[in-house]
């Protein structure tokens, strides 16, 4: 293990050594560091002196930070690293596992997770010695209600995500693609294709003394469509909304996809709208922003009267040019289930493609036995799963074959 001296050491060398630690530490947190910064950052603590803390901070930022999502994690690689007199007792319980309700559990700031893995590369925690002799201790745990890690992935909360689990949720969503079909507009363009364009036909024959040498012709100019995506954050839809968070975020994100606009909105007892939240470069900064901007999340539900805002206030703005609306829910409601049913057909005729994602089809038996459920079911263009990441996958289907329902007709034959 590396000694990490106390910041007001003067000794020669050791000092520079430890800067170049620390460095490796934001590397593999997530910064992008190289060696040309590490040798800047030596100079400027040479030439700004070392004796303040906080003219020590400054200066080691403004060498290894670039953009603005760089700074939370900086500060705390940097506080657990320079500043915690207990930094290594601090990040050995974050790593270690706790019993929920045994203790009272303080979770991880955005970014603190990410820091103490960067910090505690490969340094695991102390484990019990091995009885030699006599029996020895063996702890049986019954593991057949957890989930695999690459579930378990995909439904963590983004916040707690270590560094090993963020690089492998943005591998599996590297390799995620949501394609969606050209939409053909009403106007046209000037180019070849199959359309006459008497006009400029005329008007070039005009230019040639009233001879036509040549037909000119136009086609119809291609538009991609926006995407709107309605995420359920209740109670009942927790463990899921977080994942389809992340899956929003990749997409608001990724360039080459074809969507003109990706908005998106959460909605429990409220509808609030998080598209500039998921602009963020940033994952963590990215969900803990919009969860302080959605103050109903793990609240109750009342999906009509959000659906309903939604209609009056945001339809009209995000709805046009043919957009494709995603509505991620298990559709259990407190609200009027006729109205429930009267606000998704207004939603569905105010839009191309009204695809429903519900988590509750990863039980085999699901039946529309709730009312909301039996109200919503007709008029959605798609009904699909939407627990896990493969779900997400589906959605490629669902939108290069508008005829594909998913689950949709087979479940109207039991209403």
């Amino acid at each position: 293990m590396v000694d990490y001296p106390p910041l007001d050491l003067p000794e020669d060398g050791k000092l520079a050594r430890n800067i170049t630690h620390f460095a490796r530490a934001l590397r593999k947190a997530g910064l992008p560091v190289g060696p040309g910064r590490v040798i800047e950052a030596i100079r400027a603590v040479e030439a700004a002196g070392f004796t303040e803390r906080q003219d020590f901070y400054w200066t080691l930022q403004a060498c290894f930070c670039s953009r603005p999502e760089h700074l939370r994690v900086f500060g705390q690689v940097f506080r657990l690293y320079w500043r915690d007199p207990r930094f290594l007792e601090h990040m050995m319980s974050m790593m270690l596992p706790a019993i929920r309700g045994m203790q009272e559990e303080e979770l991880a700031k955005p970014a603190e997770k990410r820091a103490a893995e960067a910090l505690l590369d490969g340094i695991e925690p102390d484990r019990p010695d091995r009885e030699e002799d006599g029996e020895e201790t063996v702890i049986e745990v019954d593991a057949s209600a957890t989930i695999s890690a690459e579930e378990r992935l995909r439904t963590l909360d983004f916040e707690q995500m270590s560094t090993e689990e963020m690089a492998r949720a943005k591998r599996i969503l590297a390799r995620m693609t949501l394609p969606v079909r050209p939409v053909k507009s009403r106007r046209t363009e000037a180019v070849a294709g199959p359309l006459a364009d008497w006009r400029r036909t005329m008007r070039r024959a005009m230019r040639n003394g009233g001879e036509i040498r040549a037909f000119e012709t136009r086609r119809r100019r291609i538009r991609y469509p926006n995407l709107v995506v309605l995420c359920d954050i209740s109670g009942s839809m927790s463990q899921y909304s977080r994942a389809v968070l992340h899956f929003v975020h990749a997409i608001s994100n990724a360039k080459g996809q074809g969507w003109a606009k990706v908005h998106a909105f959460t909605f429990g007892t409220r509808l609030t709208n998080i598209t500039r939240h998921m602009k963020a470069r940033d994952v963590d900064q990215a969900l803990a922003d919009a969860g302080a901007e959605a103050q109903d999340w793990e609240g109750g539900t009342r999906i009509a009267a959000c659906l309903h805002d939604f209609n009056r206030d945001w339809s009209r703005r995000v709805l046009g040019q043919g957009a494709v609306v995603l509505l991620i829910t298990d559709g259990l409601d407190r609200d009027d289930a006729r109205a429930l049913g009267r606000e998704v057909e207004r939603l569905a005729l105010s839009c191309r493609q009204l695809i429903w994602l519900n988590p509750l089809l990863r039980w085999d038996e699901f039946a529309p036995k709730a009312r909301g459920i039996r109200e919503m079911l007709p008029h959605v263009d798609a009904f699909r799963a939407g627990h896990n990441i493969a779900a997400l996958e589906g959605l490629a289907e669902a939108l290069s074959d508008p005829m594909d329902g998913g689950e949709k007709q087979r479940l109207l034959q039991m209403i």
